[in-house]
């Protein structure tokens, strides 16, 4: 198939690019950009030489020739192409947080600042947490294109380790999640917060009670939590920017209500993630690390107690690249594709 990215010259749609150039069932990328039509996508990224060599062109003619579409772009931007390529009758998968919240245009309203300009759509869309959402994408993805809003890099590792303790009811009071993340995050465009003098050899909070993914974290709560037919516990978010190019460390306390044997908690997450791939249960003792999921599409997530055994404390790392981002596209597309849902992300993580 012919898959093509608008925002190919961004680091998400970069990423898209070096993993599908991989991919056994793509035959051929179409490259689209909104700002640099013309360029080479290996001048931007000297890395491609001798592997990807195409032109960016406009969006129009990547919508044109692809069979399904990517949309690595800023928020607000993208739900035209999603609203051209549901037209044309191929699938738009989504990067940004356009689609995130379904139907909830308040919400979105709220913390993007702008409200749906095609609200039809999400009728067609569905929200790309796989581990969340499998069945759901698979189900639509049966009766015809659809849209998939991927989700946020902070609410992916958070929400993946919050999950088993919500399905079996041990959360027994607010959530706190604490979130540190590389530098990537903030896009490829230059932004002081991401200067190398204002952010080497530190690691400092940022918006906090205050950043977006927040909504979305509680989100996901929430459906979780419906899902077992439990009250949902409230959520406290905090991110923090560390001095690495790459990854997503959340540390999330859950309160237990009482005293629990860590064996048992172990066993209960590790049979919750039995099936899935991508989320690896560590054993005990070893600890959930960014340096160990570096260009991959794995969660690694580590169980651990406070030590009164009434607070589970949950290491969950991702790289924000990949499973926080192109990874987790590509995932998708194999979902609705009806391919192996491992095709182009069996790399091996990179460790240094």
């Amino acid at each position: 198939m012919v898959v093509g990215i608008i925002g190919a010259a961004g680091y998400g749609g970069a990423e898209l690019v070096r993993l599908l150039s991989a991919h056994r069932k793509v035959s051929a990328l179409s490259l689209g950009t909104v700002s640099l039509e013309g360029e080479r996508i290996e001048s931007h990224y000297p890395n491609f030489q001798g592997i990807v060599s195409a032109s960016l062109v406009k969006p129009e003619e990547v919508l044109a020739s692809s069979d399904l579409v990517f949309g690595a772009l800023p928020h607000a931007v993208g739900e035209a192409y999603a609203k051209l390529s549901h037209e044309k009758g191929i699938s738009y998968i989504d990067l940004s947080a356009d689609f995130r919240f379904d139907e909830d245009e308040e919400t979105y309203k709220a913390w993007y600042g702008k409200p749906f300009t095609h609200p039809e759509l999400r009728k067609r869309s569905v929200y790309g947490l796989p581990e969340l959402n499998r069945e759901r994408i698979k189900s639509l993805a049966s009766s015809g294109p659809l849209i998939i809003a991927c989700p946020g890099c902070y609410p992916t590792g958070a929400s993946l380790g919050i999950f088993p303790a919500l399905a079996k009811g041990l959360a027994a009071g607010t959530i706190i999640v604490n979130s540190v993340t590389g530098i990537t995050g903030g896009g490829r465009e230059p932004q002081r917060a991401f200067h190398f003098p204002e952010c080497s050899d530190s690691v400092s909070p940022y918006k906090v009670g205050a950043h977006r993914h927040g909504p979305e974290i509680n989100r996901n709560i929430q459906e979780m939590a419906a899902r077992s037919g439990l009250t949902a516990p409230g959520l406290i978010f905090t991110p923090h920017l560390a001095p690495m190019n790459r990854g997503i460390l959340s540390t999330i306390y859950i309160p237990l209500g009482g005293q629990k044997k860590i064996e048992d908690i172990q066993d209960l997450y590790t049979a919750f993630y039995k099936d899935e791939h991508f989320v690896r249960v560590l054993p005990q003792g070893v600890y959930a690390s960014t340096g160990r999921v570096r260009h991959s599409n794995f969660c690694d997530i580590s169980v651990h107690l406070d030590q009164k055994g009434d607070t589970l404390i949950i290491a969950s790392a991702i790289d924000n690249m990949v499973k926080g981002a192109s990874g987790q596209a590509v995932q998708n597309m194999n979902i609705i594709c009806g391919f192996d849902e491992k095709e182009g992300l069996t790399m091996t993580p990179s460790l240094f």
